[in-house]
């Protein structure tokens, strides 16, 4: 039973931080690119940051670069997406992503940034 289960959205204010997580189950983890999309109202879904099965090689949209980071525990299989200094524009349902032989997606979590 192959599972990717968001957590860790909410409300926040500008500038503030919110960490969301990613539970992986059902599947190799370790073997998989990891991925965290968003869709904004009215937007299309984007990539938001990826890394790879080995730790080392993550990337970023230029939107988000240098406030957010992400990580991955084998241990745990779990995906980590730390936001700070966010901005209104960061409101979207974010996603969990797996990627290797076969994409696995998640239900999403809400982020919703506003004062």
């Amino acid at each position: 039973q192959v599972q990717l289960v968001e957590s860790g959205g909410g409300l926040a204010q500008p500038g503030g931080s919110l960490r969301l997580s990613c539970a992986a189950s059902g599947f190799a983890f370790s073997r998989y690119f990891m991925r965290w999309y968003r869709q904004a109202p009215g937007k299309e879904r984007e990539l938001v940051a990826s890394i790879p099965p080995l730790r080392g090689i993550a990337n970023y949209a230029d939107s988000v670069k240098g406030r957010f980071t992400i990580s991955r525990d084998t241990a745990t299989n779990t995906v980590y997406l730390q936001m700070n200094s966010l901005k209104p524009e960061d409101t979207a349902v974010y996603y969990c992503s797996a990627a290797a032989d076969r994409v696995y997606w998640g239900q999403g979590t809400q982020v919703t940034v506003s004062s």
